[in-house]
C-alpha cells in the first residue's frame, strides 16, 4: 500500500499537539479582538463630572452663578411624587415643574445656568419622598409623568435616585423601568437621546441583592442604561472602623464591578471588564456624612479621583454643591450634619475641584443639539412678570423687577441703582441676578392679604413681638415690642423699623388656608 503523504508519520500525541497550537492560534485571535473591541467600547463617549444640587434646601444654593469658561453641570434634586396626587411630578413636593416655587424661580434660573454655558441633569427620587413610581401605579399615567419633567426642561441627562423602601418594591421597579423605556424610545425616535443612569446605595460588598434586582429590570425592559452610579456614603455598621472612606469606596466599587459583570452576562451581553467600568459613577457624601464616625476628607477626594481615572469611570458626583464649603463659627457642632456646609475645614478648596479632575464639565453624551439659550424678551410692562425698573422708584430687599430682559431682585434698601450696572462688583450690587424672562411670562399676581386677616394697623395700639397687621393689602409683624410706628417705613427702607414685611411666600399660605 502506498502512502499518500509520503514523510514522517505523525503519532496521535503530535495530532493533538498540532490541534492544541491551533486552537490557542484562533482562541488567541478571539480574545484579542475582545480586548480590542472591550478597549474600544471603554473609550466611547467623555466621562463626566455634575454635583447634585438640591434645588429645595434653604437657604438657596445659586448653581446658576457657578458656569465656568467652558460651562458646568449639575445635577439637580429630586423629582418626586406630589404630595396631593400620586401621578404628578414635584420638586421634593414643595412645587411643581414649571412653577415659580415659592420664589425660587427655578425655570428662569435654569435659563440663565445655559445662558452661562451650563447644563442640567435632573434626578428622581432620594430617601425623603415618594419616587413617583412606587405610588403611581398606572403605567400609562407614570410615563406621561416621567415626560413632562423631561420636557419641560432641556436635559439629555436624567438620573433615578432609588434607595430605602423604593429599592425594594420589585412591583415599582418593574413600573419605573417599562415606563421609562418608553421614555427613552420615544425621545431617541424624536431625536433627542436621553442618557439614564441609575444611582443606588452600597456597602463595602456592592450592591444589596435588590440592587442587582434595579439594574436588571432596567437592562430586561429594554432601558440603554448609561451606567450605575454608586452611593459611596453612609456606610453604617458594614464599614470598616480601620479604613479610611477612600478605601471603603474602592472596596465598594470594586465589588460591584464583579456585580455588574455578572448581571450583563447572565443577560446574555457581552460587556468587557473595561467597559464595564465606564458604566459606573461614584458619588461621596462630601466631609461629614450621615454616620457619625464616617467623615469623606479632601485627601479622600483626591484618592477617589485618582482611582477613578485609573479605571475609566464614566461619571463622577457629589452631594452635595450645597454642601462644598467649611461651615461658619456660629455652627460649633461639625459633627451634626449640615445642608449647608461641610462640617471638614476646607480652607479655599472645594470637593468640586478635586473630584472633577480630569472629567469633562459636560454631560455624556453630548446633545446632538445644544439646549436653546432663551431669546431675550423686550420689557414689556403688559406682559413682564414684574414691575419694569424705575430710576424714581424706591425698593426694599427680595423686591423683584425686570430690566432689559432680565430679572432682579433687590438685596438691600436701593434707589437709582441700576441693575445691570457694569463696574458694580457682586458683592457691591444692591441686585441679585435671577435670570433672564422667558417666552410666555406674564404678570405675577399681586399677594394681597384679604381683609380681616389681620387688624389694621394703629399708632395707639401696643404691638409685642410676633404680632401682625395690615397696612392697606399687606401684612407686617413686630420684630419686638412697639407702638405708634407705621409699618410704612420697614417699605421705605428703614433698618430701624420695628416690623418686617411678611414674605409672599408666608402670604401664600395664608391664601391658601381653608377658610
Amino acid at each position: 500500500m502506498s502512502q499518500r503523504f509520503p514523510g514522517r508519520r505523525l503519532s496521535v500525541v503530535r495530532v493533538a499537539a498540532v490541534a492544541c497550537v491551533a486552537a490557542l492560534v484562533v482562541g488567541g485571535g478571539i480574545f484579542g479582538l475582545n480586548q480590542i473591541e472591550d478597549a474600544r467600547a471603554a473609550s466611547t463617549g467623555d466621562s463626566f463630572f455634575a454635583g447634585y444640587v438640591d434645588v429645595t434646601a434653604t437657604p438657596e444654593y445659586s448653581f446658576e452663578s457657578s458656569t465656568t469658561d467652558d460651562g458646568q453641570s449639575a445635577m439637580l434634586s429630586f423629582i418626586v411624587a406630589d404630595a396631593d396626587d400620586s401621578c404628578s411630578p414635584s420638586w421634593g413636593t414643595f412645587f411643581k415643574p414649571g412653577e415659580s416655587g415659592q420664589g425660587r424661580d427655578l425655570d428662569r434660573r435654569i435659563a440663565r445656568f445655559a445662558e452661562g454655558g451650563g447644563e442640567v441633569a435632573i434626578s428622581f427620587g432620594g430617601l425623603l419622598n415618594d419616587e413617583l413610581a412606587t405610588v403611581c401605579t398606572s403605567p400609562s399615567e407614570l410615563k406621561k409623568a416621567y415626560a413632562s419633567v423631561v420636557t419641560q426642561y432641556p436635559v439629555a441627562t436624567i438620573d433615578l435616585d432609588i434607595e430605602g423602601s423604593g429599592l425594594s418594591n420589585r412591583a415599582a421597579g418593574e413600573r419605573r423601568a417599562t415606563a421609562i423605556a418608553a421614555v427613552q424610545q420615544d425621545r431617541a425616535a424624536a431625536g433627542k437621546p436621553l442618557a439614564v443612569w441609575l444611582t443606588l446605595p452600597v456597602s463595602p460588598t456592592g450592591l444589596t441583592e435588590a440592587g442587582t434586582t434595579a439594574v436588571r429590570q432596567m437592562l430586561s425592559a429594554d432601558v440603554d442604561l448609561a451606567g450605575v452610579n454608586l452611593m459611596v456614603m453612609d456606610y453604617g455598621t458594614g464599614r470598616d472602623a480601620t479604613q479610611t472612606m477612600y478605601e471603603t469606596a474602592v472596596a465598594a466599587a470594586e465589588a460591584t464591578h464583579v456585580q455588574l459583570e455578572s448581571v450583563y452576562a447572565s443577560l446574555g451581553q457581552d460587556v468587557g471588564t473595561r467597559a464595564i467600568w465606564r458604566t459606573m459613577g461614584l458619588t461621596p457624601m462630601i466631609g461629614q456624612n450621615d454616620e457619625p464616625g464616617e467623615v469623606f476628607t479632601l485627601r479622600d477626594a483626591t484618592l477617589l479621583n485618582a482611582y477613578a481615572q485609573d479605571n475609566g469611570l464614566g461619571r463622577m458626583s457629589a452631594w452635595s454643591a450645597n454642601r462644598d464649603r467649611t461651615c461658619g463659627g456660629n455652627y460649633p457642632d461639625v459633627t451634626r450634619v449640615s445642608d449647608s456646609c461641610s462640617g471638614v475645614e476646607q480652607g479655599d478648596r472645594r470637593f468640586a475641584e478635586v473630584l472633577a479632575r480630569g472629567f469633562s464639565n459636560r454631560l455624556a453624551p453630548v446633545p446632538s443639539t445644544p439646549a436653546p439659550v432663551p431669546t431675550l424678551v423686550a420689557d414689556n410692562p403688559v406682559t413682564s412678570p414684574y414691575p419694569i425698573w424705575s430710576n424714581t422708584q424706591s425698593y426694599v430687599a427680595n423686591e423683584r423687577i425686570v430690566l432689559h430682559g432680565h430679572v432682579y431682585s433687590a438685596k438691600w434698601f436701593t434707589t437709582g441703582d441700576q441693575p445691570d450696572n457694569p463696574l458694580v462688583t457682586t458683592a457691591d450690587a444692591p441686585w441679585k441676578l435671577i435670570g433672564p424672562v422667558l417666552p410666555g411670562d406674564r404678570p405675577a399676581a399681586v399677594l394681597a392679604v384679604p381683609a380681616g386677616t389681620y387688624d389694621d394697623w394703629s399708632a395707639a395700639i401696643v404691638y409685642q413681638q410676633g404680632q401682625r397687621v395690615l397696612l392697606g393689602n399687606r401684612a407686617f409683624e413686630a420684630k419686638w415690642w412697639t407702638q405708634g410706628d407705621s409699618p410704612q417705613a420697614s417699605l421705605d427702607g428703614s433698618d430701624s423699623s420695628p416690623w418686617m414685611l411678611v414674605s409672599d411666600a408666608d402670604v401664600q399660605k395664608i391664601l391658601d388656608a381653608p377658610q
